[in-house]
């Protein structure tokens, strides 16, 4: 059976991982015969937010912590895990991938991802693996693969060219399908950047986490 390493950033689309796009990436890894494993850095997160309210708060919480909410409690710190742990490694969307995984909120294409993160998903580049991005955590894939990387943000032009900016080849894509670059083993796909709930975005998460297992 094969297994999947899920990058989460926290727990909530506004300060961590987006829920649906959590649940459903877990959902179609279980519906397509693999195993998934939910592993996230063990840090401070770097903003938090009232959902309800969609303010920032003051309170203090850990991205591992709040993660493990998500996967009920079945984690690890991704410090921790290697790459030979694993077939393929997928990022969820949601905000907490440019505000914990990453500064790309504050430092745009001139961001770093968090070290613990970076070592991973490069090991797992490097070891030619396939790598699934939703939502906005392409921003990542930039950081992470060769320039010339094929990936998809949806149709938002602003991200798009920051991409562009970063090295990547960013191509429009509708929320229901996927962007595959073959030759470095990389799939994306809009997500919440573009679809208008659940059914629509599991269509491309579900074609992202197929295609990743006829690869890895």
């Amino acid at each position: 059976m094969k297994k999947i390493a899920v990058i989460l950033s926290g727990c909530g689309v506004y300060d961590g991982s987006e829920i649906h796009e959590a649940v459903l990436t877990l959902l179609s890894i279980d519906n397509n015969g693999a195993q998934y494993h939910c592993v996230a850095p063990n840090i401070s997160q770097n903003l938090v937010v009232n959902h309800l309210t969609q303010q920032p708060s003051v309170e203090k919480r850990n991205v591992l912590v709040e993660s493990a909410r998500i996967a009920r409690g079945e984690i690890q710190d991704i410090a921790v895990v290697t790459a030979a742990d694993f077939d393929a490694a997928v990022f969820v969307g949601g905000f907490g991938a440019v505000v914990n995984l990453s500064d790309f909120d504050k430092q745009g294409v001139n961001c770093h991802l968090e070290a613990s993160t970076l070592k991973f998903s490069k090991a797992m580049y490097d070891a030619k693996k396939p790598l699934g991005f939703s939502c906005i955590s392409p921003m990542l894939a930039a950081k992470i693969c060769d320039a010339g990387i094929k990936l998809t943000i949806g149709n938002d032009a602003e991200l798009s060219k920051k991409l562009q900016e970063m090295g990547a080849s960013p191509e429009m894509c509708s929320a229901d399908n996927i962007i595959v670059d073959s030759e470095h083993k990389v799939v994306s796909t809009p997500a919440y950047m573009l679809g208008k709930g659940p059914a629509e975005i599991y269509q491309g998460i579900d074609a992202m986490v197929r295609h990743i297992l006829l690869i890895a």
